[in-house]
């Protein structure tokens, strides 16, 4: 059971990120008038199978998203294949909710949440930057930002935990 808690919160949490990185960027205004950054696209994200852990095939995420926000203050949004939605996710300063399959879980901070969901750390701060167009040099982390202005952004992360890959796409 808790090997499937883990797959799953993977899952929302990958797509979560991949969600911040393959989106378009549009503004939309919360309710204090500020204006939010929205992307929306399509996301995945490939972690290399852990020998330790006895894992004989890599970690893998896909999802439909939509991203609004910046790191500090947001919503991400994970969809089905069918279109319904699968996770949501929601953070502010002091917190993090996750709700999925009926549920819901509070974590102190994105990273909190996300960490335990893909089971690494994931560089939220330079994902929304990266969704920018913006280089942000991040430890252990490549971007290739050459196909963004077309929706595309990919992040390798070779060190120091498992390789990972995530792709954003995002939609027009």
């Amino acid at each position: 059971m808790t090997s499937r808690r883990a797959v799953l919160a993977f899952g929302a949490l990958t797509t979560t990120f991949l969600v911040a990185g393959c989106a378009v960027s549009e503004r939309a205004r919360d309710q204090n008038d500020a204006q939010l950054s929205l992307w929306r696209g399509r996301l995945s994200i490939r972690v290399q199978a852990d020998p330790a852990q006895n894992q004989l095939q890599d970690q893998s995420f896909s999802a439909a998203f939509e991203l609004q926000g910046d790191a500090n203050l947001g919503d991400l949004l994970l969809y089905t294949p069918f279109g319904s939605t699968a996770a949501a996710i929601h953070w502010a300063p002091g917190g993090a909710v996750l709700q999925a399959r009926g549920e819901t879980r509070s974590f102190g901070d994105l990273a909190a949440l996300i960490k335990l969901v893909l089971g690494t750390d994931v560089p939220v701060t330079a994902l929304f930057a990266w969704l920018d167009g913006q280089t942000q040099e991040v430890d252990g982390w490549q971007v290739d930002l050459s196909h963004q202005p077309k929706g595309k952004i990919v992040a390798r992360r070779l060190a120091p935990a498992l390789p990972a890959e995530l792709q954003l796409l995002l939609d027009d």
